[in-house]
This record gives structure tokens, sequence and C-alpha cells, in this order.
């Protein structure tokens, strides 16, 4: 068969690195990534013979719920042969992409990440006194594919590109129940491509249109979560309103439950002490009023500072509560420490980028649902029975190994 597009082959084993490391379930035809590592060239060749004779059709992806504050999201995961086929496109062209990108648009950016977007709005909380926190309603469900294929067809003028990117927009939803969504507008969240054709949009739906109309205003923004920093309470007005117009020009709605206007209160700043709306959440995280302390003088004072917020506190204490670990009556301790160490660690490495200390709730009630493991795993000896034999069990263990669990380094131990 005769090839009509140029598609290296080391970009296709390059996107199957990408798909393998980070994991994921499988698609449609149910083949997971291991049985297509077992038949791995005679799999990689297939998608490259048939992206490159421009004969590659995607499957349908496969409607997944996942659970979400207040409610549940649906993903639409590819087969990992799709996934591997669209990542050969983001291998070839995402850096042509990069180029265009605003310095303000944080999300699923190589190079960038959510410490990259907290650490930018942390400095202009404290040079702004105003916050329009905004969230946009289904933002990778309500995307206009005319208005996408504009933006495509103007950065990419390979009109193999072109084609791939439509059939993925329109490939098919098979649903939980089996139904069959034939999809008209949106890029499925779960998508490889998906992120990258996001991005797209948003930069001329949003990106270069605050750049054009409020240049003096500085924002950030990760996907469809967004803030801008204004100097006014009618001014914070004025953009709201104006942003709200803006995303219903390009048939995308602002969330109006998830959308404020905040008041960045600290001790500079009283003069609005009576708005309701302080704090806000972003990426996981709570920007409110804190106490800080002066490493020099030993001064304290209010400042605002982002900790983790309190929902997502109450999540991970959800999340704990569920590890099978924990209810492994024949487990032992080393190896409740080795399943829950990753998970840990990846908590505090995260979340502990700012104000460490708000963590240690977290790390009670770690010790707390270990206590209560231990009550159960020892309820007919002296070693468990009651909560306060188990505490005192634990407490031995911390003593004389205060590394076993990754939390325990920080000293945030209810010992």
């Amino acid at each position: 068969m005769s090839r009509t597009i140029n598609i290296p082959k080391e970009a296709v084993f390059q996107s199957w690195k990408m798909v393998k490391e980070n994991q994921g379930s499988y698609g449609i035809d149910k083949q997971s990534i291991s049985d297509f590592e077992a038949d791995l060239s005679s799999h990689l060749y297939r998608v490259w013979n048939r992206l490159s004779s421009g004969s590659y059709y995607p499957p349908g992806v496969k409607g997944v719920d996942i659970p979400k504050r207040g409610g549940t999201r649906r993903l639409g995961v590819p087969t990992v042969a799709d996934r591997v086929a669209q990542g050969t496109i983001k291998v070839m062209f995402e850096s042509r992409l990069e180029a265009l990108f605003d310095n303000d648009s944080y999300g699923y950016r190589p190079g960038r990440s959510c410490h990259d977007a907290l650490e930018v709005t942390r400095r202009r909380c404290w040079q702004y006194s105003w916050v329009v926190e905004y969230d946009i309603r289904g933002l990778f469900d309500n995307i206009s594919h005319d208005l996408l294929m504009k933006a495509v067809c103007r950065h990419f003028p390979e009109t193999w590109v072109q084609m791939y990117i439509k059939r993925w927009l329109t490939a098919p939803m098979v649903n939980p129940d089996g139904t069959i969504s034939v999809r008209e507008t949106g890029t499925p969240q779960g998508g490889v491509l998906s992120p990258l054709l996001s991005n797209l949009f948003m930069h001329y739906a949003t990106d270069l249109w605050m750049r054009r109309e409020f240049p003096d205003l500085p924002w950030c923004r990760y996907a469809d979560d967004g803030l801008v920093h204004c100097l006014s309470l009618k001014q914070a007005q004025m953009v709201r309103d104006r942003l709200a117009r803006r995303l219903r020009e390009v048939g995308l709605e602002i969330h109006p439950e998830k959308t404020h206007i905040v008041y960045c209160r600290d001790d500079r700043r009283r003069k609005c002490s009576d708005w309701p709306k302080t704090s806000f959440e972003f990426l996981g995280y709570e920007f409110t009023e804190r106490f800080a302390r002066n490493q020099e003088t030993g001064h304290v004072f209010r400042r605002f500072l982002p900790a983790i917020g309190r929902n997502r506190l109450k999540e991970l204490g959800e999340k704990l509560k569920k590890q099978p670990v924990l209810r492994a009556m024949f487990a032992l301790i080393d190896d409740v420490a080795q399943a829950l160490n990753p998970i840990i660690r990846g908590w505090y490495n995260y979340y502990g980028k700012f104000y460490l200390s708000r963590l240690q709730a977290l790390s009670c009630y770690i010790n707390e649902r270990l206590i209560i493991w231990l009550k159960e795993k020892y309820r007919r000896s002296k070693k468990g029975g009651t909560k306060a034999r188990a505490y005192r069990f634990l407490r031995k263990i911390f003593q004389s190994r205060p590394k076993l669990f990754y939390h325990w380094k920080y000293g945030f131990s209810t010992f």
C-alpha cells in the first residue's frame, strides 16, 4: 500500500511510551495496555500503517462516569491503539501550538504545573484586592466543532491533520448502558488530544480576548477554571459580566454557582471586610486569610495565602477510608505502610507545597485510621481490642520506627 502521509515511526513509538506511562483503562475493545504490549510491534505497525495511508478511522470512545463533587463527570476513554494514534499527532505538532499559547494558560501544558499556577496566583493576590473566580460549565462537552476546526485549519495547513482531528471529534461515545451517542460538540475528556484542542479553543475564546480587552489585568487559567485579578469591586463586576458575554458568544456558559467575586482580605485590607466572599478554591487549594510569621522578626500577621482546602481534606479522608489494605485484618503493619505510603507521599508532595502545617489534620486522620485498623486486627489481644490499647501500640511503633509511614517524617503525628 502506498504511503500518502509522512508519519515517522519514532513519533508512534514515543506516543506509545507516553500511553504506557499514563496507564489507564481499556476502551470499547477491552484491550488493556498489557494486552497491547504483548504484541507491541504488530500493534504499533498497524497504527502507523493506517495513519500513513489516510485510512485510520477511530473507534468509538467508552463512556465512563466518575464521581465529582456534587455529581458525576463522564469521561470518554479511547482504546489503547487510538490513544497511541492521537498521541502521535500530539508528539508531532504540540510544539507548534505551544509557541502560540499565552504564558498565563497553565493547564495540560509541558513544563507547567499546578504549583506554577498556584504560585503566580499567590503573588497576585497580595498585589490586587479583588479576584473574579470563574468556572466554565461543561467545557470539554460544549466546545463548538465549527469554531475549533477554524482554529485547527489556521494552524494546521496539512489537510490530513484536519481530517484526522475531525474524525476524532465526531467519533461516537458508547455509554455505560450500551447506547451510542453521536457527538456534535465537545472533545471528550479522557482523549489524548482533548487537552491540546481545548487549549487551542480557549486561546481564541478567552486568552487572546483578555489580552485585548483587559491588557493591564493579570489572569490565570487552568483548563476550565480561571481567575482574573482586579483593583476594585466595580472593575471586578465589569470583568465578570463581560467575560460571561464573551463565553456566550463562543457557545460556552459561565457556571453561575462556581463563579464569584472575592475580596482578598488580610491585615492590610479591611475596607470591605463585610464582603460575603473572602476566600476561593483553585486546584484543590483554598485561598483565604491566614496567620503568617516573619522569619526574621518573628512578627505574626495575617496574609491572604493558599493551603489545602477543607473540601479536599474531606475527600482525601474518604479515599483513605476506602483503601482495601485498611480492611485486611491479616496484613502486617509493613504491608499497610507499603500500600499507603505512595498515596500519602503524593498527597504531601502536592498539598504540602504551600502552608504545610495545614496537613496536620490529614496526618491525624491517617493515624486515626491506623488505630482503628490495629484495634480490629488485635481485638482479641492486649495490643488492640480498645482504641486506647491500639493507640499505645501504634505509639510504640512510631517510637521505634519513626520513618515507617511517610507522614511521620513531618512530625505531625498525634503522639
